[in-house]
């Protein structure tokens, strides 16, 4: 349903669009229900809506040790690549006291700057990336001890 308000010579009309089939349109004007067939079929716009969520680490879902490596032991706090990206630049270094929610690093992805924020409080213990690296998604960035 559509409310739209229009304004005639002074007089205002609320429209409601209840349903469009074809080239009938079923809809109240100031409470009063019609039934209203125009020239031609009216056409849904096909654009899609395309809605983006923060990019948020999820710790330790894909571990990996070093440069693209794998590593088996994942009791330890990562901060992972959300996507694949380069490296912009690094904003804290190894002993750095993190909170929750601080921005740890510049990620850019499809020529877009993404912050990656700590999902965790601790003290970096290893930073595993250097700006201008490339990363892939599940990459570890960061170790955060507790």
């Amino acid at each position: 349903m559509k409310n739209y308000k229009f304004t005639i010579h002074g007089n205002t009309y609320s429209v409601t669009i209840n349903e469009v089939e074809g080239n009938t349109i079923a809809m109240d004007v100031n409470g009063t229900s019609y039934k209203v067939e125009v020239d031609r079929a009216m056409q849904t716009s096909k654009t899609p809506r395309m809605v983006r969520q923060r990019a948020i680490p999820d710790t330790n879902s894909t571990p990996s040790e070093g440069i693209g490596q794998k590593v088996s032991n994942i009791n330890k706090g990562t901060i992972n690549s959300p996507l694949p990206g380069t490296i912009i630049s690094i904003l804290v270094k190894q002993g750095d006291r993190v909170k929750v929610g601080q921005k740890l690093m510049v990620l850019e992805a499809m020529k877009m700057e993404n912050n990656i924020d700590s999902d965790r409080e601790g003290i970096v213990s290893v930073v595993r990336v250097i700006p201008g690296q490339q990363v892939m998604e599940g990459d570890v960035l960061f170790e955060i001890g507790l």
